[in-house]
Formats: structure tokens, C-alpha cells, sequence
């Protein structure tokens, strides 16, 4: 697959020349004064810069075409523009405005490159930066801090995010532009992605087939990678976080530089983690793992072509925690553990054609999960099971057992219990057709080719075939500056093809008569074949007003559809990770669903207020359910289709009083109920949440700057709205401290944070901890530090 990238990469190469166009101003402030450090980027061109003392910038190589260009500085709106560079040089003068609220964003999983202000959709984006300074230890534990979003825990290790109550393949995850695909089904199969080379992160939160086909039904969220650097500069970073809870360490180095036409991105992070303690002082056994990635970039800016390469390499050993056993700091895996690979390659390609273009974007994701196991089949050895407290354990033995541990962490893949191989090719064509100021559409069709393949002893999910594609259609009218609308047409095909296979498995027998024993009987069973197609027209509708004189007003309207995946269709065995019998149904039926979503946002230079609310009716929702059998010594699930709804609402408020420009009051309030149709309430829906947080932010003082200092309090409702086969979770209060800044001189600068999560070391467990049926606890008190050092 590198090799047909390559190739395609060469063919294009000669076909084209350098570019010959610039832009090039001045930046001003609301009184005419230069404006200094304004950064001046174009997205889909990867070009940027940042103008001098004077104001002055300039931007060279731009081809051919219509862009957006934007400005942003700290402190101040951002401004968006776009510009038509046809046959000459061309010259924008910017003069911006103080904005107290935070800096507006460019939205890139959005069709049309708009500011989250300007779009019909709301999308939530957060930056890495202010994601770090939460002090998580993984990406998906910081983007919980967004209003609308949670996490599927298994430990620190584990987590998947959950978007207004939906979770696995109903949210999509991109990376580098390209869709990820690593057995997102499984509730113990965690994001998969490292923060280290991530820019920013991006929320849809409801139906989003329109853009992105079959499982966006929930949402997408959308990871932007590292940004190259300016024009003609080169940059290194190193950044390196220490946490007090699991003695963990997250390290990240990079260098980066670019020239007028080439860009080269390098960056390699170590993720390493103990067992994490609970408030009395225990740790949970196996809740360590440790992780190394890699990423790296390429772009290439000819005269009417720009081309972008990526590859993530990403390495994951993570341990499956079950109980609070032995204790130990030590960072070395035990049994049962996860050992997952995963390369990302990315192509992605514009075609300038004066005011149109195309857009050519493909993708490759390997991703080879192991999963080990010990000779029982999951867990530890017995006599750990016995209890922590055990103080009777013959230390000799327990050395060797706890060597012969660390020795499997080399295990042959022909002893993995659990070994697949998912490669999935992606496609994205697309044709933005001549736009006028105030009407632009886009044509395209998308499309993945997906294999996956079993090695190891157990099966979960049948060997199979999977083909995607999807024809949309998008577009957007302006009607005046305060009134759009967008909407969308969009038809997919998926086809799915699985190989029978044989699995053996155990029925237990009890005798009545005495004299007789219990014994076991072995079974061999064939799980037949499936062929299945699945077809499916989407559409989305929003408007966006001006409801009243400060009032920004969205209201959309979207369907949204996902086909059954491997696991719900074919699955039949046990799956240790989870410690269920799980049983597939291939006669199971698209998801379909039917989202409304209104927004209201208010503004002045003293508060900002919105509310969004949502109302999610969802068909054919697809779940599993207690049989109230067992086999093969677990409980057996089967997958089953019922109606469901889900609705809730995410409103806040922020008090920046003037003239008190340093502080901020943030208060957020996110609720979501999910409900079967028949009667009951869905899984894994979060509880009630009400965040608030005070923080100042302060200019600081000669070369110490962007200092800011916060207190958070959240606060966790009880969740009694439980599935009959979940047990309700009391409330609880989280206590959080976040402390830093900058130090910044003429070619250097090093950021200092500090953070301390659950500072009154609060027992609790989370309603979406997969750890809560074993009466375990969440983290406790957590010291975070980190240092980014940057020339």
C-alpha cells in the first residue's frame, strides 16, 4: 500500500510547477496600531506565518484558487476571509477586533472551512493545549471535559468516548482526515491514539452520515494532527508530564521545518503507567500499561497542486484489570493484557482549478490486536484472587510467578488467545464546484475496503469482508450576513461477507443423584457464513440566524443510519475481556435514526450564555441482553434490536465581568436520558453533570506570561435511570486545581502546568467504569506536572 502512495506521489510530481502567487498586509489593532504575533494561516494549503513588529506578513507559494484565509491572536476575534488568487500578488489588510471570550476557531471537520461562528452545525473544538492542562493521562479522559462528552473506562488504560449517551461504532473517530478503524466495538477496546503530534480536536455531537457515512449516527470526533511549521522555519519541542497517581511518565519530542514549497513534520512520544491507587492507598491490579508512537509528515505545495503524507506508528500494551490483587508499582504487564499495533497512513491531495477544486483523500489503517491470557483463560493466578490482604504468599514462588509474567510479555503471536488483523483501505473524492460569495457545493463519494483476519486460538469475530460506498451531495447558501442555510443528500452501500468457522465450547451438567458427578460435555458448533447488504438514504437540513439582536440561533435536522458490525452479527464465544458468552445475530437490521438539535448562544463583553438541546429517535437500536444462561462458565448475551430515544440538553454560562478582564466564571450543565421504546433505559448512559469553574488569567510580567490559575468543582448526579442489568451509581464531587505559564524569550520559551484532579481524594466509581461490577474504585488524588519546552 506505501508503494502505490509512492507511486501515485511520483506520478504527480512532474506534471506540475512552483508556484508564483503571495499575500501579503498589515495587521492592525482597533486603534490603527500595528499588530504584532497575529498568526496568519491557510488550512487546506498548510501555509502560515505570523507577522513582525510592524504588522507585516506574507504568505508565498499560494496557487491558483479560491482560499480561506484566517487571522488569530490571543485576546482578540478572529477574522476569516476568503481570497481569489488567479493571475496576480495580492494584498489584505486586517484590522481586528478585542474579544474577552475565547479565540474563534477555523472548523476542518465541517465541509466548508468556516469559523465555529459562521457554521450551521455546532461543533465543539478544543485545542491539545487546553486539553492538557486538565492533568488526564489520556486523550480520552481530558475530552470529557467537553460539555456532551464521556467515557467507557477500564482503568487509566481504556476508554472510549461517548457522545450524548452513544458509544463504539455509533461515534466515528478521524485521524489525520481518515477514519479509524480498530475493532471499535468492544468495550474494552480504547481509543487507540496518543495526544502526542494532536493540534486540536474537534466534536459533532448528534447525526453525521451526511458527511461521513455508516457509523456517525452518534457523532464524529474529529483529531487534527500537529501543524506544520511556518514558511521558511524550523522549530523542535520537547514536552515531558509526570503523574503522581501511577508514577507515569508521557514524554514527546519533535522537530519540525518547512521551506516555501516543502513541509517535514517528525515526533515520537513514550506513554509509561503503574497500577493506579484508589483513595485508601491499593492499586488496582493491572490497570498499568505503556505506549510509543510515532508520527511523521510530509507536504509539498506545487502551482495548482498541494499534497500532504502522514504515518502514525502507534505501539499499546495494556493490562486487563479484574481486581485488586497483588500490589506492586511495577510497570511490567501481568496477565490478561492487550498488545495492539496500529500504522495510519494518509494522502491527502487538492487540485486547484481556478475557482473550483478536488479533493483526493486515501487512507490505510493496520491495526493488529493481541489479546494474552493466562491458563484459566482471563485473570490472574488463583492464589492472587484470593485477596490483597493475604500476607501468606511464599515470596520465592511469587517472584517466579510474577518473572514468568513479565516473560509472556513476549509471546509468539501463535499463543495469543486472541490475534486479528483489521486492514482497511479509505477513499474520499470530492469536487467543491465554482462558488459564488454566499452559495457553495460539494459532490463527492467515499468509499472502504475492509479485511479482517483471525490467527489466534479463540474466535470473536469471523474472518470477513467488508465494502463501503457512499454518493453525497452538500451545500451551503448565505442568504444575507445573519441568515444560512446548509443542507445535504447523500445515498451508502455496505456489503458484508464472513467466512463460517468452527468453535468449540463447554456445557456444565448437574446431576441429581448423588452417586453421580457433575461433569462437562465438549461441543463443536459451525458458525455459518453471512452475506448481507445494507442500503440507506441520509439527509441533513440546518438554518442559522440571528434570533434577536445577540441571539445566534442554529436548528438542524439530520438522519443518520448504521449497519451491524462483525461482533452483532457473527460473534459466538466467549470474550474474556468482557467475561461474557456473546452471541451474534445475523439477521439483525440497520440502526436508523432521526436527531433534532437547536442551539441559542448570547454574547457581550461581559457573559456569554448558551443552550443546546436534542432529541434523538433512534430505530432498530442494537444491544445486548442476559439470556440467563451460561456457557463455557459465562453468562450468555445476545444481541437484540429494539426502538429506542435518547434526549437531553447541554446549557452554561460565562461571566467575564468588566473591568475585571483577568476573571473568569465558567458553569456547565450536561444531561442525556436513554430509553427503550418498549419500556426500560439503555446501557452505559452518563449521569447528570454540573461543572463549574472559577480561573484567572493573567498577562503576567516582563518575559513570564499567559499565566492562569483555576479551581473546578464537578459535581456527578446520581444515576437511578439504569438498564436491567446495571446497578445504579450514587453522585459524587471531583475537586480540581489547574496552575501555569510561560516563560518566553527571544528564540525559547518553556510552558510550566500543574494540575491536582480529585484533590480531597474522593471515593467514588463512575457510572461508565466497566470496573464498577467489581465494586472498584476510580483513581484517586492525582499531582500532575508537565513542562514544554520549545526553540
Amino acid at each position: 500500500m506505501k508503494s502505490v502512495y509512492f507511486a501515485l506521489f511520483l506520478i504527480g510530481f512532474p506534471l506540475l510547477s512552483f508556484g508564483q502567487f503571495s499575500a501579503q498586509g498589515t495587521v492592525v489593532d482597533e486603534n490603527q496600531q500595528p499588530l504584532p504575533g497575529v498568526e496568519v494561516y491557510i488550512e487546506e494549503l498548510h501555509i502560515g506565518s505570523t507577522t513582525d513588529l510592524d504588522g507585516n506578513y506574507v504568505l508565498k507559494n499560494i496557487p491558483k484558487g479560491v482560499h480561506k484565509l484566517n487571522f488569530s491572536f490571543i485576546g482578540y476575534s478572529t477574522y476569516n476571509t476568503t481570497i481569489t488568487v488567479l493571475t496576480e500578488d495580492i494584498e489584505i489588510d486586517v484590522s481586528m477586533e478585542p474579544s474577552i471570550f475565547h479565540m474563534d476557531e477555523v472548523i476542518v471537520s465541517a465541509p466548508f472551512s468556516k469559523l465555529q461562528s459562521e457554521n450551521v452545525m455546532k461543533i465543539e473544538s478544543r485545542t491539545l493545549t487546553s486539553l492538557q492542562k486538565q492533568g488526564a493521562p489520556t486523550l480520552a479522559q481530558s475530552l470529557t471535559r467537553i460539555p456532551g462528552v464521556s467515557e467507557v473506562s477500564t482503568g487509566n488504560g481504556i476508554g472510549k468516548p461517548v457522545i450524548r449517551g452513544l458509544s463504539g461504532n455509533r461515534v466515528l473517530v478521524y485521524t489525520q482526515g481518515v477514519r479509524l478503524e480498530n475493532q471499535q466495538y468492544g468495550q474494552e477496546h480504547g481509543l487507540g491514539l496518543n495526544d502526542s503530534g494532536i493540534e486540536s480536536v474537534e466534536v459533532i455531537k448528534g447525526p453525521a452520515s451526511l458527511l461521513y457515512g455508516s457509523d456517525a449516527l452518534g457523532g464524529v470526533l474529529y483529531i487534527n494532527p500537529e501543524k506544520f511549521a511556518f514558511q521558511n522555519k524550523t522549530e523542535a519541542n520537547v514536552s515531558q508530564t509526570f503523574f503522581s497517581n501511577t508514577l507515569g511518565s508521557n514524554t514527546s519530542v519533535g522537530v519540525k521545518t518547512s521551506n516555501d514549497q516543502f513541509k517535514l513534520l517528525l515526533r515520537g512520544g513514550y506513554n509509561t503507567h503503574s497500577d493506579y491507587e484508589i483513595p485508601d492507598g491499593d492499586r488496582v491490579t493491572n490497570t498499568r500499561y505503556r505506549e510509543v508512537d510515532f508520527k511523521a509528515g510530509l507536504g509539498l505545495n506545487l502551482d495548482n497542486f498541494v499534497t500532504e503524507l502522514r504515518y502514525n506508528y502507534n505501539k499499546s500494551d495494556i493490562g486487563i484489570p479484574e481486581e485488586i490483587g497483588e500490589q506492586s508499582s511495577s510497570k511490567n504487564l501481568l496477565l490478561p493484557y492487550q498488545d495492539l499495533t496500529t500504522h495510519i497512513l494518509s494522502l491527502h491531495n487538492h487540485f486547484f482549478l481556478n475557482r473550483s477544486k478536488f479533493e483526493v483523500n486515501l487512507g490505510y489503517i493496520n491495526n493488529i490486536r493481541k489479546e494474552f491470557e493466562d491458563e484459566h483463560g482471563h485473570g490472574h493466578d488463583e492464589h492472587e484472587e484470593e485477596g490483597h490482604d493475604d500476607e501468606e504468599h511464599d515470596d520465592e514462588e511469587h517472584d517466579e510467578e510474577h518473572e514468568d509474567h513479565e516473560n509472556e510479555e513476549d509471546h509468539d503471536p501463535s499463543e495469543a488467545a486472541l490475534f486479528m488483523d483489521l486492514k482497511t483501505f479509505t477513499y474520499d473524492v470530492r469536487y467543491h464546484v465554482p462558488s459564488s460569495d454566499r452559495f457553495e457545493t460539494i459532490a463527492g463519494v467515499q468509499g472502504m475496503w475492509q479485511s479482517n483476519e483471525n490467527f489466534g486460538e479463540e474466535i470473536l469475530i469471523p474472518d470477513a469482508i467488508t465494502n463501503d460506498i457512499g454518493l453525497l451531495v452538500n451545500s451551503s447558501f448565505e442568504i444575507n450576513n445573519n441568515n444560512t442555510l446548509q443542507g445535504g443528500l447523500r445515498f451508502d452501500h455496505r456489503s458484508i461477507d464472513t467466512e463460517a468457522y468452527e468453535i468449540e465450547h463447554h456445557e456444565h451438567e448437574e446431576h441429581e443423584d448423588e452417586m453421580d458427578t457433575d461433569h462437562e460435555e465438549e461441543e463443536e458448533e459451525i458458525v455459518e457464513a453471512i452475506d448481507r447488504n445494507f442500503s440507506n438514504m441520509t439527509f441533513s437540513l440546518g438554518y442559522k440566524t440571528m434570533l434577536f439582536q445577540r441571539v445566534s440561533t442554529r436548528i438542524n435536522f439530520a438522519t443518520g443510519f448504521r449497519a451491524p458490525n462483525l461482533a452483532e452479527l457473527g460473534s459466538y464465544g466467549v470474550h474474556h475481556g468482557t467475561n461474557r458468552f456473546e452471541i451474534g445475530n445475523p439477521n439483525l437490521e440497520s440502526e436508523r435514526n432521526f436527531q433534532t438539535d437547536i442551539s441559542l448562544e448570547y454574547g457581550n463583553k461581559h457573559i456569554e450564555v448558551y443552550v443546546n438541546g436534542f432529541y434523538n429517535d433512534l430505530n432498530n437500536y442494537i444491544y445486548l441482553n442476559p439470556t440467563g444462561e451460561e456457557m463455557d462458565e459465562a453468562p450468555v448475551y445476545e444481541y437484540v434490536q429494539n426502538d429506542a430515544r435518547l434526549y437531553g440538553s447541554e446549557f452554561g454560562v460565562h461571566l467575564h465581568p468588566h473591568p475585571l478582564d483577568w476573571l473568569h466564571l465558567e458553569s456547565d450543565f450536561e444531561m442525556v436520558i436513554g430509553e427503550l421504546d418498549e419500556g426500560g433505559y439503555l446501557p452505559l448512559i452518563p449521569a447528570n453533570k454540573w461543572s463549574n469553574t472559577l480561573r484567572g488569567e493573567f498577562k503576567g510580567w516582563q518575559s513570564f506570561n499567559e499565566l492562569y490559575l483555576s479551581v473546578t468543582l464537578d459535581s456527578f448526579f446520581d444515576q437511578n435511570r439504569v438498564s436491567d442489568f446495571e446497578t445504579e451509581t450514587p453522585g459524587y464531587n471531583l475537586l480540581n486545581f489547574g496552575l501555569g505559564g510561560k516563560l518566553s524569550f527571544e528564540n525559547w520559551s518553556l510552558g510550566l502546568r500543574m494540575s491536582l484532579n480529585n484533590a480531597l481524594n474522593e471515593t467514588y466509581i463512575s457510572h461508565l467504569s466497566r470496573l464498577k461490577s467489581e465494586g472498584i474504585p476510580n483513581p484517586g488524588r492525582n499531582f500532575t506536572f508537565g513542562l514544554n519546552f520549545n526553540i
